[in-house]
């Protein structure tokens, strides 16, 4: 994790909410529930995109709670995993979008590499139970996230996919940033505005005009 991200990460941990969040987990562990993801991968997002390096933020609700999926990045899982369905309409509307061939795989990784950063409103999950850490405090840590963001870098592309999600863009200065707003991408809400909705296209022209080199989608 590089020092700007550890610092914040340093600073969040010694407020009382934070104590709060992992005591919350902690019960929840001694209660004898499986938390996704694994502790060693909490924190992927941050660690996978240097504070400096974000373009992009795509920011979704909570991690999958199905066995093996959930690694850390917002909508991703490791090669050889199935693809879950909201990631599958992300693939549909990203070939729609740009006319990419639609990925094999579901391993997100290569986005983060270039700069976006895959962060979920909350960070944790029991197996099984969607939601079931929304209320803990990840929200306020994500918030605090995405206000560091807002305060200290310059035209960035918030991606803002559900409800949860659109919360957020009340800290986010829409003179210096982009923000793109859509239902989540799952099979419930797709149908609503997810798809047609061209986020790829529209992040990249937005950086291309500030001058930015723009990402590559294509997970070839």
């Amino acid at each position: 994790m590089d020092y700007k991200w550890q610092e914040f990460l340093e600073c969040e941990s010694a407020k009382s909410y934070y104590e709060a969040l992992m005591h919350s987990i902690a019960e929840q562990e001694a209660l004898g529930h499986e938390i996704y993801p694994p502790l060693d991968v909490r924190f992927a997002a941050f660690e996978m995109t240097a504070f400096d390096d974000v373009k992009v933020v795509i920011l979704g609700q909570d991690p999958y709670h199905g066995a093996g999926q959930a690694h850390g990045l917002s909508f991703s899982v490791l090669e050889g995993v199935k693809v879950p369905p909201s990631l599958r309409n992300i693939y549909k509307e990203l070939h729609s979008d740009l006319i990419t061939s639609v990925p094999r795989h579901g391993n997100l990784s290569a986005w983060a590499r270039q700069g976006v950063l895959l962060l979920n409103t909350s960070l944790t999950v029991n197996a099984g139970t969607a939601g079931s850490h929304s209320k803990f405090g990840w929200q306020k840590f994500t918030d605090a996230a995405i206000g560091k963001l807002n305060e200290e870098r310059e035209g960035l592309v918030f991606v803002l996919w559900g409800a949860p999600a659109q919360k957020k863009t009340t800290l986010i200065d829409e003179a210096r940033h982009l923000i793109l707003k859509a239902p989540h991408p799952s099979p419930l809400s797709a149908h609503r505005g997810f798809f047609g909705s061209k986020p790829f296209s529209q992040a990249n022209t937005y950086l291309q005009a500030r001058g930015e080199t723009p990402i590559d989608w294509s997970l070839a």
